[in-house]
Order: structure tokens, then sequence, then C-alpha cells
């Protein structure tokens, strides 16, 4: 159903209000790069990164709201939209361009340039920008009550929370106070692991487990249960029927990209040993195929906006309503244009003109993937490495085919890939901030403008951080075990090689051929495949706790909308709590104490060493599904919670 002929912004297109400031650029700049940083150091640490645009609006608020004592709801959704693309950057570098460290360190020759560095985020950034753009009014607008867009919507329930006070605003900084204080002592004080598992010892090759985390609980309540469970059934197509097979059938064969026998891989790993060696591959080639299915259901609606949007190409045809205003199509396309150029002459980018053509078809496919993907799960569940995934696989055989091999052709393919990274990276980032920007009614042209300033700040600092980490600790160490960028590595080396497991990319195909034929949405349901289930479970749980409202018996419609609102409030705030207490346990994890400890590590090991019975797995995970019990009780009773809307 769509809803925008009856949507009114919540400052509407007529009032003016401060938005593109001093205050809010120079602000969000700060965000970028601090963010940048951090979200870097996490997903080399861990292979994940977490969403900036949520604590973003929360510093904003608390600095331009409480402390300089104005009052701008768009220049806050300014600040979160520029200081959000740091982490989009980081996401997109920090899976990809270690690979050429790593190979620097095998070959014996210089590592990228902080040019080489600088050059390639901003052009991905950039043309994930322009490429998103034109999608806005088809996505945003047009769809918009269709795609629920989960942390863009929870982004701007905190802004506007934070506007209107009262009810909501308590109900709010509760979930955000609640998660905060749930994550310090999760992952800060390390009371109980953040993550649980199970081993299924009479079910061979099964696993079972859940990250006990808040955000995910909010994305999943926030996604509903039908989102929840489509990525819940991917889970576990992949844990309880494909995993299983392999250790039936496996026994002693080898398969590549493992190095021993599937049998001694269960033994000595146990299911996450399957996982990651084996039903990574099969996600992949599920998110890849699930993204062309998209795209091609897509292509109508596309071709409409690139139509409407030429249209007025060359004729200076603008809108005058503030809130459906965007960059010149003129600017957009000579912009595109311009990097696609740049990418082939500059001499330090390792990419001659077939790499740029291959560019140019990737990034604007997974663009568009992408932009519609946040739509449907949110940035933090953006699969933006089995896209990249996808994006090595072709280029690599492409480049191979054309002669392009060893040195340069390996770092040829991860230059494209590391471009394409960030392309899909900031345009989900892009589509999110503009959903949060059309609820609150934002400038489009303005936060365009906003997330180009981002990019360019996150572009230049993330060099140095990349190159700071690597002289700390060495990608692929114990400290910084760069896993995305790892596997990355090993694709193209497998291309070049020519033993990637393409069987194993085909499964996930077909399953997501057969997917679609079943009717059932496909991009859920291979991001479920492609995840760990420990990611999907959460969010079911988040999904079932929605289910019971929406089917609770004895209250009228407007009684339960209310009940269901307070619930996206209190979850809005269970995911800006755990990004906010994520960066800053980043950024305590690289401040050192000593040659061998930073703050982070001496801070963890404290109540571990004090108690060493926390040290336990059975009774920490005991623990940990204890706490996740309490805060979906929390959840279920905050949904609840008595306040004169209710009453009424």
């Amino acid at each position: 159903m769509n809803e925008n002929k009856d949507f009114k912004p919540f400052v509407p297109a007529d009032k003016t209000m401060p938005e593109f400031t001093v205050t809010s650029i120079l602000l969000g700049v700060l965000l970028a790069v601090v963010f940048g940083g951090a979200n870097a150091y996490l997903g080399l640490r861990v292979g994940m990164t977490v969403s900036a645009s949520i604590p973003a609006a929360v510093i904003s608020m608390g600095i331009i709201r409480v402390i300089l004592k104005k009052d701008s709801i768009l220049e806050n959704n300014m600040v979160q939209t520029i200081g959000s693309a740091g982490e989009s950057v980081a996401a997109g570098a920090i899976f990809t361009l270690p690979a050429l460290f790593l190979w620097a360190d095998e070959w014996k020759t210089a590592a990228p340039s902080l040019i080489e560095i600088a050059i390639i985020a901003f052009i991905g950034g950039a043309l994930g920008i322009l490429f998103m753009v034109p999608l806005r009014k088809a996505l945003i607008v047009q769809e918009h009550g269709t795609l629920p867009y989960p942390e863009g919507k929870a982004c701007a329930e905190v802004l506007v929370a934070g506007e209107e006070g009262g009810a909501k605003a308590s109900t709010v900084f509760a979930g955000l106070g609640i998660s905060a204080a749930y994550k310090f002592i999760a992952d800060g004080l390390k009371v109980f692991p953040s993550e649980v598992h199970y081993e299924i010892p009479a079910y061979k090759g099964s696993g079972i487990g859940m990250d006990v985390l808040p955000a995910l609980l909010g994305v999943g309540y926030i996604c509903g249960p039908k989102i929840s469970s489509y990525l819940f059934c991917g889970g576990i197509l992949g844990w309880f029927v494909l995993m299983p097979l392999m250790v039936l059938f496996g026994g002693n064969i080898t398969l590549f990209p493992a190095d021993v026998s599937v049998a001694e891989l269960y033994a000595t790993k146990g299911s996450m040993g399957i996982w990651s060696n084996y039903i990574k591959y099969i996600g992949a080639g599920a998110v890849a195929c699930g993204g062309v299915i998209s795209l091609i259901k897509s292509l109508p609606l596309i071709i409409t906006t690139f139509r409407d949007a030429l249209k007025g190409f060359g004729k200076g045809v603008k809108s005058d309503e503030r809130t459906n205003q965007d960059l010149d199509i003129k600017f957009i396309l000579g912009g595109i244009l311009l990097l696609i150029l740049a990418i082939w002459i500059v001499p330090v980018i390792p990419i001659n003109l077939f790499g740029a053509f291959l560019i140019v078809i990737f990034g604007f496919f997974f663009a568009t993937v992408s932009s519609r993907m946040v739509g449907l799960v949110g940035s933090s569940n953006n699969p933006v490495s089995g896209m990249t995934i996808a994006t090595l696989l072709v280029s690599s055989l492409a480049l191979k085919a054309t002669g392009m091999v060893g040195q340069a052709g390996m770092t040829a393919a991860i230059a494209i890939g590391g471009v394409i990274c960030i392309v899909a990276a900031i345009a989900g980032d892009t589509s999110q901030d503009l959903k949060t920007g059309y609820i609150l009614g934002a400038t489009p042209k303005r936060q365009q403008i906003g997330e180009l300033i981002g990019v360019f700040a996150a572009s230049i600092a993330i060099g140095g951080v990349l190159y700071l980490l690597n002289s700390a600790w060495g990608y692929g160490s114990t400290e910084l075990p760069a896993p995305q960028a790892t596997l990355m590595k090993m694709i193209v080396e497998g291309v070049m090689g020519g033993n990637l497991p393409w069987t194993l990319v085909g499964i996930g195909a077909f399953i997501a051929i057969v997917v679609e034929i079943l009717g059932i949405p496909v991009l859920p349901f291979a991001i479920g495949l492609y995840l760990p289930i420990h990611l999907s479970t959460p969010m079911m749980v988040g999904g079932i706790v929605k289910w019971f409202i929406e089917k609770k018996k004895g209250m009228d419609e407007k009684k339960k909308k209310d009940i269901s609102e307070n619930g996206v409030l209190y979850c809005s705030g269970l995911i800006a709590g755990e990004g906010l207490v994520g960066i800053l346990l980043a950024i305590l994890a690289i401040i050192p104490v000593s040659e061998k400890e930073a703050v982070g590590d001496v801070l963890g090991g404290f109540l571990p060493n004090l108690l060493p019975a926390l040290a336990d797995s059975n009774i920490g995970n005991i623990i940990g599904l204890a706490a996740f019990a309490l805060l979906t009780f929390s959840l279920w009773k905050f949904c609840f919670r008595k306040n004169k809307k209710l009453d009424k």
C-alpha cells in the first residue's frame, strides 16, 4: 500500500529552518572522522561495523540542543547525515583495501599510498551518492509505507522525540540508557559473551546461537515479523539443512577453501568452521542472484525514475517545493563521468579503462540494490561484503580473460572491489539518510551535498587510520584478523588460480531462484543465508514481540497502533545506545596503556579475572540468555507503558 499521498513531514515544506549551517557542517565532519576511524578498527577486529546515523543524531542533539541552546531538528539531521558517511566509507575500505597491505608483505612491495587510498575512497563514496540520488523519488517517496527503512525511521523517531520531549523522549532515552548499560556490561566489562552459541551433537553439522545484543532485537521489532522470519528462514536453511548435509556426505573429502577434510574441519572448529568455509560462498551466490532478480523486477520503476529525471535535462526545470529538490541532473551525470575518467587516468589507481567500465556497471547495479536493501533490513544488516564478493568474482574472471593476471590483475581486482564496496555502502547510507530527511521534512539537495562533504572528510582520514592500525598490529594478526579483507584476498587468488568453489556459489544462486519462484522475497532470505544465524535469531525474537502485539485481542486499532509506536520509540533507543557504546569501546580499544594492552583490554579483563566463573563459557551463555530475556521483557513492558496518549 502506498501511503505517500497522505504523508506530511514533521517540518512542512513551506517552513524554513536552520539546516545547512557552519555548526552542522563542522560537527558532522568531526563525527564522520571519529566514526570512520572507530568503525575501521571495529570492522577489522570482528568483521562488522555499527551504523552511525542514530549515534550521530543523539550526539548532535546533545551538543546543539543542550550545550549550544539551539533548537533545530533539521540541523541535527544534517549532522547525522554528514557524520554517518564516515562509517560507510570505513566499512567499504576495511572490507577490501587491507588485502593490498597483506599482498605488499607477501610480495615485498610498497603498500598503497595515502593518496591512493583517499582517492579510491572518495571516488567510491561520491559515485555511491550520485548513483543513488536519481532513485530517491522511486524508493523514498513512491514506496513510502512499503519499504520499512527500520534504521532511517528509528533515526527520525529519535530526532522527533528529542524535539517534542515528553513521553516520547523519555521512551527513546530509556531505551538508549538501558541499551548503553547492557552493551557496556556485555562487551566492555565482559560479564557475559555478546554471542551465545551451542553445538547440537545429535544433529552433526548444525548449531544454534544468537548475538544477545539490544540493536538486533530493536531492528527485528522495527522490521516486523514477516521480514524477520524471511531472514531467519535463510539461516535455518544454512544451519539446519545445508551444513548437516555437508558433514553427513563430506566425510574425508577436502573442499576448497578449507585445507582439511570436512570431517576434520567439523571436529576441530564445529559448525562455525563449516559455515565460514562453505555457507558464506553459498550465501554470496544467493545474495548476488537475489540482487540480479531484484534489479530485473525494479527495472520498470528505475527506468521511470530516470526518465522523469532526464525530462528536465538542459531545461533548467526545478521544483519550487523545498522538500522535493535534488542535485541537478547535469551535475550528477557530469560528476559520474568525471569520476570514471579519474579512475582511468589518475596514475596512482591501478585500474585501466576496462576496469573503469566494470565499475560503472557494478556501481550502478549494487547502488540500486543496496539503496533498496537498507529499506528492508537497515544499514547494519546490509550485506555489502556479499555484493563485493560478487563483484570480485566477475571482475577477477573478466580481468583474467583479458590477460591481466598476476600481481597487476589481483591488485586491480581488489581496487575495483574496493570502489564498489564503498559505492554500495554509501548508496545504502544515503538512501537511509534521505528517508530520515523525508520523514522530518529536510531539503534533499542539502542532504546530498552534506553526504559529499562527509565522504570527502572520511576519505582523507581513512588512509591514516589504515596505516596506523597496520603499523600497530598488522593485518591478519590476532588483534586485527581483518576477516572480510582476508576473504576478499582469498577469492581473488582463487579466481586467478582457477580453484574457486563455483559449485557453492552456483548452489546459492539456484536456491535464490527457487525462493523467488515460491513467491518469497528473495533478498531478505538470501541475506539470512549469508549472515550467521546468530544475527537473524535475535531479530526473529524482536519480530515475534511485534507479532504478539499485532495479534493481541481486546484492543481497538488506534490503541494497538499507539502501543506499537511505543515499541518503535523504545527500539530506536536500543539501536542508538548500542551504537554509541560500540563506538566508545572501539575508541578505548586503540588507546594503549602498555605495549601489549589497550584500555579496552584492561577494562574487559577486570571482572573475569576477579570472578573466574565468568570466564566459563556455559555460565557466560546462561547469563547472556538471561540478560537477553530481561531485555526482551523490557521491550514488552515499554510497549504497554502507561502514558496520557494510551489512556485516552
